[in-house]
Order: structure tokens, then C-alpha cells, then sequence
């Protein structure tokens, strides 16, 4: 059977190859004393709240399970507007927005109907693997461009600048971002946009992580600048994330009005529509007792990110950017390879921090994602942990690091 060389680009997802591995590990380990503790997926550890499990359970009970529009049930097209305007101070209006079968749909219709046959998109490096291959399905390039620490892993409007060519047709950004929970200043990320947008390109925002934002200063959408500006955003966000429905795969896509057609007449054909129950249920995600709830978490998601970030660094795991967002460190670890005479990072990706995290699997239990997934300027040197574990998972988790790198 021939296969595409489309298919054939794509790279394994790292992140779930390792998973895979510490899952088969962890059944040998089945009801010992060090159970595998898993800090590699970025996937809360809260479920659904309760008024939205109750509602997927009423939309099913009352046949609540039909088709809905290719874009989302209004009123949930409404809920999802009036949450922009009363958490972010942002007018969007219902018409721009498109519910879609998780932000991957969403980031997939936005590429194909922007992104032609060897468009090239600029990214930050390191960034989320997956983001890249979405551009790569609608036959574009992606260029990824090494940032430093100073630059809290992002990029700024003089590296987009500088890098852009005859073929560049955009970036695709992501604040707060995966792997590092660091998002874009403000007042950058409206330099940057205004260079894009001045050059006729497009800003593609990953905004999944928004809501679980821990400093005023960056918790703000993009779709906040002003005028023209924020009117051009291509804002891509979730219900998995703050949200905590992330086995739900909802999402929804924020278009310039003109855009929302196009983006329509793509979904009605590629998706038909997101899960009908699951839009009745992400209802009840915006009334008071679940924004309250939301809020409770998010504050526990804070409290775990203030506890072991400093236990990182105390035990020579540096993290060299506060993560402002999201639930994940990103941790320097090439003492820690230097440590335990591990090799060094190797050309194909093995090594490093590769090696490193199949250590702390057999000697700690522990699982964590390598930085082979998340870029190539620096892969073997860092290694990200997500924090969206139970607080006691994480104290056991420092307790077991101590041992090895104490």
C-alpha cells in the first residue's frame, strides 16, 4: 500500500510514545508500595463539574442528540461571547465564533483555509509538536525559531522580522504556551501582530491555556488590541484546559467576520458538527456555581506551580522562566545528565533528556516528557513536567527526585 508522503512527514507524537512506555512499566509496578506517578500529560486531573456532567446526562435523557450547526449551537456561540466580554473586557461577537470538535479541528480548518501548497508558517522553538503538523496537512512549512529564556521561549516581533521572506504567510503563536507555560508580553505580542498584519500575513493564537492564567499581566487575549488589530486575530481555544473536559473534544475558533463562512462551509463538510451532548453539557461550563469552581481549580493549579517550581530548582532541575500559565515546568535537567553519567544528547534525539526520563521511570517511577517533542534548537537539554497532578503526587514525586539528585 502506497502511503502519502504527506503521512510520512509526520513524526511520532514523543509525548505519547513515552507515555506508552511508562504505562507498560507502571503494570509491573501494580499494586507495589512506588506505583508509577505520571507527570508527562498535560491533562488536568479534575473531571467535568458537576452542573455539566448533569447536563450531558439531561441532553441524552431528553434526545438532545441530533446534528446541530456545522458551528455550534447559538446559544453556546452566546455563552462563549459573553465570557470574553465578562472575563477579558473583549466584545466578540457570537458570529465570529465556531464551535469545533476540540481545537484541533479548529487549528485544522484554520490551516487549510489559510495555508496554501508551501505557505511558510514561523514558530517558536520550542512549541507544541502538534501545532506544526497541522501545518504541514494543509501543505505548508513550518519554520521553527530558537528563543531564549530572555524571551520567555517566544518570539518577538524582530526574530519574525528578521526571519520573514518572499514565502512567509504567517506565525502560529501560543500564549500561554506548551511546553513552558510562559506567554507573550502584551505590548510584544501587539508589535508582532501589527508587523504581521502590516505585511499582510496572518496571526495564527493557540489561547487554550487563557483561562488558567496566574498574573493579571498576561492573562489577556489577544483579541483585546485594539481596533483593526484584534478584529484580524485567528484565536484558537478549548474547553479541555481550564475547562477540564479534555476526553470531551470541544472546542471553538474566534474569525475575522469575513472568515466565518469559509471556516463554516469547510466544517460542515470535514465535521459535520463538534458532539452535540457535549455542547449541551459545555453550557453549564459559564453558570456561576461552575465559573466558581473553575476558579477554585485554578487557584489550585497556582498552589501546585508555586510548590514545585522552587523544588526544581533546588535540586539543579532549573527552570529558567516562571510558567505565568498553564501546568507545565520546563526544566533545564543537563546537571542532572551530567549527574548520574548519562550520554549526552544525540543527533537523533536520543541521549539527554531523552535518557534522562527513562531513567526516572525505572529508578523513581516517575514519568515526564523529554524535549525531543518540542523543538530542535535544544531538545536534550530540557525536560517538562506537568503539574496538573494532585498536589500529593507531586510531593511524593520531589521526595523521589531527592533521592536520585539529592
Amino acid at each position: 500500500m502506497r502511503i502519502t508522503q504527506r503521512a510520512e512527514k509526520i513524526e511520532p507524537f514523543y509525548v505519547m510514545e513515552v507515555a506508552k512506555a511508562a504505562s507498560a512499566l507502571a503494570a509491573q509496578f501494580a499494586g507495589s508500595s512506588r506505583p508509577m506517578i505520571f507527570l508527562n500529560i498535560g491533562e488536568p486531573d479534575f473531571s467535568a463539574p458537576p452542573l455539566v456532567q448533569e447536563a450531558a446526562e439531561r441532553a441524552i435523557s431528553q434526545g438532545h442528540t441530533q446534528y446541530t450547526q456545522a458551528t455550534g449551537l447559538p446559544a453556546l456561540r452566546e455563552k462563549i461571547s459573553d465570557w470574553y466580554a465578562s472575563r477579558f473586557g473583549v466584545d466578540v461577537a457570537p458570529g465570529r465564533i465556531i464551535v469545533t470538535a476540540g481545537a484541533s479541528a479548529a487549528l485544522h480548518l484554520a490551516c487549510l483555509a489559510l495555508i496554501e501548497a508551501g505557505d511558510e508558517i514561523l514558530m517558536p522553538d520550542p512549541s507544541y509538536p502538534c501545532n506544526r503538523h497541522f501545518v504541514g496537512a494543509a501543505e505548508g512549512r513550518s519554520t521553527l525559531i530558537p528563543t531564549t529564556a530572555a524571551e520567555r521561549f517566544q518570539l518577538t516581533a524582530d526574530k519574525v522580522d528578521a526571519a520573514w521572506g518572499a514565502q512567509t504567510r504567517g506565525v502560529l503563536l501560543a500564549s500561554p504556551s506548551n511546553p513552558t507555560g510562559t506567554s507573550i508580553a502584551p505590548d510584544e505580542l501587539q508589535r508582532l501582530h501589527s508587523l504581521v498584519h502590516s505585511r499582510g500575513g496572518i496571526t495564527l493564537m493557540d489561547e487554550i491555556y487563557l483561562g488558567l492564567s496566574y498574573e493579571e499581566h498576561f492573562g489577556q487575549s489577544a483579541l483585546a488590541m485594539p481596533g483593526e488589530l484584534g478584529q484580524n486575530i485567528i484565536s484558537v481555544n478549548s474547553f479541555s484546559k481550564y475547562f477540564n473536559m479534555t476526553g470531551w473534544r470541544l472546542g471553538w475558533l474566534v474569525v475575522p467576520g469575513a472568515l466565518a463562512p469559509v471556516i463554516e462551509r469547510m466544517a460542515q463538510n470535514l465535521f459535520i458538527c463538534p458532539s452535540t451532548v457535549a455542547q449541551h453539557a459545555a453550557l453549564a461550563c459559564f453558570e456561576p456555581e461552575s465559573l466558581a469552581e473553575y476558579e477554585r481549580r485554578r487557584a489550585e493549579f497556582k498552589a501546585r506551580r508555586d510548590y514545585f517550581i522552587p523544588k526544581l530548582n533546588r535540586l539543579g532541575l532549573t527552570v529558567p522562566v516562571m510558567p505565568d500559565g498553564a501546568f507545565y515546568a520546563y526544566a533545564d535537567c543537563s546537571d542532572a545528565v551530567q549527574k548520574l553519567g548519562l550520554r549526552r544528547g544525540q543527533p537523533d534525539g536520543t541521549g539527554g533528556s531523552w535518557d534522562f526520563a527513562f531513567e526516572l521511570m525505572q529508578r523513581a517511577h516517575l514519568a515526564v516528557t523529554p524535549g525531543r517533542d518540542f523543538g530542535q534548537a535544544a531538545p536534550s537539554k530540557y525536560i517538562r513536567f506537568s503539574t496538573a497532578s494532585a498536589m500529593t503526587h507531586l510531593q511524593e514525586a520531589v521526595a523521589r527526585l531527592e533521592v536520585i539528585l539529592g
